[in-house]
């Protein structure tokens, strides 16, 4: 299922704490339909190493990490 920018809900958490910004995708990856996809900004360190594992765990599905300037862009599906 391809999906256009348009589709992708988003979510900036530069600058938010472990694990408030785990909390944040969570909370909003439920309020999405199942299938959809949600791009969130992350920060290196600690964000990035924790909130996708946590979010696996969670039973979502981490399909893309890409590195861009400064941050890193995390794209995860609601799968139910």
């Amino acid at each position: 299922m391809n999906l256009s920018a348009s589709e992708i809900s988003r979510l900036d958490l530069r600058g938010t704490p472990c694990p408030i910004n785990f909390i944040r995708t969570k909370l909003k990856l439920e309020q999405m339909s199942p299938g959809s996809l949600l791009e969130v900004w992350l920060d290196p360190g600690e964000p990035i190493e924790q909130v996708p594992d946590s979010l696996t765990m969670e039973g979502y599905q981490v399909e893309t990490i890409d590195e861009c300037q400064g941050f890193f862009s995390l794209k995860v599906r609601r799968l139910e």
